[in-house]
């Protein structure tokens, strides 16, 4: 499949793909025209790839996954790697979402005030 099919069938984008290809998390063969050619169990991967990202977690993340991203990866049983990652990830997330809360509870006040005034 060539990447603007995989890009297709995956929902993403072939510059993605090729950032994929670069992390070493997908890989592909060249044609005699030198175009990218992907074997059909890129699909499954990058389908997981995406999961793992939307997930909250980083390509660097992902990369600990690698071993099993040609499976079931929602379904299979975290590793203590794994649960690390997450734990990791959701810590950062959490910070992210209290300091974006704060400034706006800022902002509010600083409108409320001013609508008083």
């Amino acid at each position: 499949m060539r990447i603007g099919e995989l890009a297709k069938a995956t929902g993403t984008t072939p510059r993605a793909l090729r950032h994929y290809e670069e992390q070493g998390l997908i890989w592909s063969s060249r044609a005699s025209n030198g175009y990218r050619v992907y074997g059909a169990g890129t699909l499954v991967r990058v389908r997981n790839i995406r999961h793992l990202l939307d997930a909250g977690l980083t390509l660097e993340d992902v990369a600990a996954f690698s071993a099993c991203l040609d499976g079931d990866v929602a379904a299979a049983p975290p590793s203590e790697r794994g649960l690390e990652i997450a734990r990791e990830r959701l810590a950062v997330l959490d910070a992210r979402i209290a300091a974006q809360t704060a400034a706006r509870d800022r902002l509010a006040e600083a409108l409320k005030a001013h609508s008083r005034a």
